[in-house]
């Protein structure tokens, strides 16, 4: 009876431990078992995107405000265009707000990180962001410097 309820334990233990891992790979991913809220779309161009991906966070002050949804290549502008899905609750961005490809840490993942202006007029879905800043390519920044173009 002792070595049955040791089993039993042991394999409850392991099976909390294989949900928890489940759960943290989609954490990581980007990935929700979560019901997804209301979202309205917005767009941005880009001269360069610089590894921002599909699924990637918009924030604003820190805070998640919705994802990227599609990322891809205006053939007239040749400009990457990014849509986002941003949360309904979030009906306040001004028309002169900023968009700018922004890095999660030295290493870390990109994200859009957005920038409220002082505008009354608020961004209506389906509308681009006037103002944008692209990411940093910190590689041609250190060949810049190496070669002594700056």
């Amino acid at each position: 009876m002792r070595l049955r309820t040791m089993e039993i334990s042991v394999g409850l233990f392991i099976m909390a431990g294989i949900a928890a891992l489940f759960l943290l790979a989609l954490e990581v991913s980007g990935l929700s078992l979560r019901p997804t809220e209301k979202t309205y779309k917005l767009y941005a161009e880009f001269n360069d995107v610089g590894g921002l991906r599909v699924r990637g966070k918009v924030s604003l002050a820190g805070v998640t405000i919705g994802r990227v949804s599609n990322i891809y290549l205006d053939g007239r502008s040749i400009k990457a265009v990014v849509e986002m899905d941003i949360d309904a609750n979030v009906d306040y961005l001004s028309k002169d707000s900023i968009a700018v490809v922004s890095t999660a840490g030295l290493l870390g993942e990109k994200y859009i990180n957005v920038s409220i202006g002082g505008d009354e007029d608020a961004l209506e879905p389906g509308d681009f962001f006037d103002s944008t800043q692209s990411a940093l390519n910190l590689e041609k920044l250190i060949s810049d410097f190496a070669t002594s173009k700056l």
